[in-house]
């Protein structure tokens, strides 16, 4: 059995039909003719009927059709060396680089900050060096040093911060 004899279905027939309005749409048919293809196309039973619906018509052509077949002096014999990208060829975009965000949010450690001002926001977000900095510094102060934790708590909740592996918090 031929390629020709082969059943068509309704997907087959309704891509004929919509790629023959593609080309009465560019003006390569006329009205009858289209309405003639039409027609034709849906009441073809194998591809052997809807082959001559597009044989005066350049492409595109129903997929199912297959590529078109070249002649034996036109198909390639050999295939050229590719040495690399073209030279030409505008650069790649550049592929965005997102950093998962930290378990911690950045509200819980400024609250923590302005509340309890001796580096307990600190100590949330997993940074105990700078914990105990500002709790030394609150301690040696008497008090008094307890205006840089909570300077540094406004700056965790304007412009968030990061945990002790260098993720940004949460907002």
């Amino acid at each position: 059995m031929g390629s020709e004899e082969l059943r068509i279905g309704t997907a087959e027939r309704e891509e004929a039909a919509r790629l023959l309005a593609d080309h009465f749409g560019m003006g390569r048919i006329t009205p009858d003719e289209y309405e003639t293809r039409v027609a034709d196309a849906y009441a073809a039973a194998t591809l052997g009927d809807l082959r001559p619906l597009f044989r005066d018509l350049p492409p595109p052509h129903p997929g199912f059709f297959g590529p078109p077949s070249a002649p034996f002096y036109a198909q390639p014999t050999a295939q050229l060396p590719v040495h690399g990208p073209d030279p030409y060829a505008p650069p790649p975009a550049p592929v965005p680089y997102s950093v998962p965000y930290s378990r911690r949010s950045k509200t819980v450690a400024g609250v923590l900050q302005i509340v309890l001002p001796f580096g307990v926001g600190r100590f949330y977000t997993g940074q105990v060096g700078l914990g105990l900095l500002q709790l030394f510094v609150c301690v040696i102060t008497v008090g008094a040093g307890t205006v840089w934790p909570f300077i540094d708590g406004i700056v965790l909740l304007v412009n968030g911060g990061s945990d002790a592996e260098g993720r940004p918090l949460r907002p």
